[in-house]
């Protein structure tokens, strides 16, 4: 049998001319990526491990964005030890807080030019997936895999098996990426893609921008997913000839397509035209229902942001449906341009005077959140729309507060309505 994308790129990495599923191989890695509350258990596992030093400083990542701006000392103080590690290692990618490429990883990472088609990527985060949008096999481990990997610049992988995801057709109004992978989880459920790699294909996908191929290979791991993978298109390779330019220049890529007879342990098709504007009710995102279905669920605020919808197009469709329209009564909705890009963007378009004029309140890039962190947790009993990519049982705040996942024109809705509501309302 042949191979599929993301097992011909893996075997590449591991210097094997075949792999199949279920192989263990050893990979090299174009790019290892930790940030600040995964790298500190790393440094310190790295610091035992009395290296002389990184095993490439270019090809290092660390990005604070997690609970910064720092919430409190404890938070301060992991920045701090990632921060004097960059320092004292020369890291040439850690993004610090105002810089002009700082913001949340997994929205700056493609947006600066660090990940190109055919590259493999280990992160200390789970969301690492991401990257899986540029033909890249990008996947998320723990704290002491980042560690060995700054050491050894390799890391060792189980080859996943795959599942084919055909996308047909073309999506509807106000259907986002964020509608069409929820609806992918709400049909196999939170572990229907468990260690297996998600490889999306048809001629659906051409009718996907690059930030929307990012938001559902974000979201692989929310069914359990090992990676998700797009295949490179013009599309794709107009993006990365921006992002870095010298780069694509030289050619320093490359394009892996999967053989005509790699084999998958499922396919789905997914008419895209048929998907409609979906949210994922508490507490899994698997638990997906129309967003028409359940406009009488009253909310206390809305989240627009995170890595999962923080990037330029995200930001800049929310500024188009709030302009002229006001957040309800009562509700607070909080936008979070995912990067300084992005935020300055914002800033030039005017769509931070839109957000402002709505009665939004505006931040600076962060995760914030998402995690539960800062920036907007929730009380007991409140209740929330977000752009994010997780609801389980207190994830944003108390445990028995309440996270509705969904794209930005359904977010933006809620919060011009008080409660779940979908863009033709407003």
């Amino acid at each position: 049998m042949g191979m599929t994308m993301t097992q011909k790129i893996l075997a590449d990495h591991a210097g094997l001319e075949k792999v199949q599923a279920g192989d263990l191989i050893e990979a090299s890695l174009d790019k290892v990526l930790g940030n600040d509350v995964t790298t500190p258990p790393a440094i310190k596992v790295f610091e035992g491990m009395d290296p002389v030093d990184v095993f490439d400083k270019d090809k290092i990542i660390m990005v604070p964005d997690h609970f910064t701006p720092n919430k409190d000392i404890n938070s301060a103080t992991l920045t701090k030890c990632m921060r004097c590690f960059a320092r004292e290692h020369n890291i040439t990618n850690y993004f610090e807080l105002g810089q002009k490429g700082m913001g949340i990883e997994h929205v700056i990472i493609p947006d600066n030019g660090l990940i190109f088609p055919g590259d493999t990527i280990i992160g200390a985060d789970s969301h690492t997936c991401t990257y899986g949008a540029l033909g890249a096999f990008a996947t998320g481990v723990g704290s002491t895999d980042l560690a060995c990997a700054m050491v050894s610049g390799s890391t060792w992988f189980k080859v996943p098996s795959a599942i084919k995801v055909i996308l047909t057709g073309k999506p509807g109004e106000y259907v986002t990426g964020k509608d069409i992978i929820l609806h992918l989880i709400g049909l196999i459920g939170v572990d229907g893609a468990l260690y297996k790699s998600l490889e999306f294909t048809g001629d659906g996908v051409r009718e996907l921008s690059m930030d929307q191929r990012l938001t559902i290979s974000n979201m692989a791991i929310e069914c359990g997913g090992k990676n998700g993978i797009f295949p490179v298109d013009d599309i794709t390779l107009a993006y990365i000839s921006k992002t870095n330019p010298d780069r694509f220049s030289r050619g320093e890529y490359k394009v892996y397509k999967p053989d005509s007879d790699a084999e998958y342990d499922r396919e789905i098709t997914i008419e895209l035209d048929k998907v409609p504007l979906t949210v994922a009710l508490p507490h899994l995102p698997s638990n997906t229902k129309p967003a028409s279905e359940v406009t009488d669920m009253k909310i206390d605020q809305v989240v627009i942001g995170s890595c999962t919808n923080g990037r330029e197009e995200d930001i800049r469709l929310a500024a188009k449906l709030f302009e002229g329209k006001k957040v309800a009564d009562g509700i607070r909705c909080i936008v979070i341009p995912g990067s300084q890009r992005v935020y300055r963007k914002a800033l030039d378009e005017g769509w931070l005077r839109i957000f402002d004029d709505a009665g939004c309140v505006i931040s600076t890039p962060t995760c914030g959140p998402c995690l539960g962190g800062h920036m907007g947790i929730l009380a007991e009993g409140e209740r929330c729309v977000s752009t994010t990519n997780r609801n389980f049982v207190g994830r944003m705040g108390h445990v028995k507060s309440e996270v509705i996942l969904s794209g930005v024109p359904v977010a933006v809705a809620s919060a011009v309505k008080g409660r779940v509501a979908t863009p033709f309302e407003i």
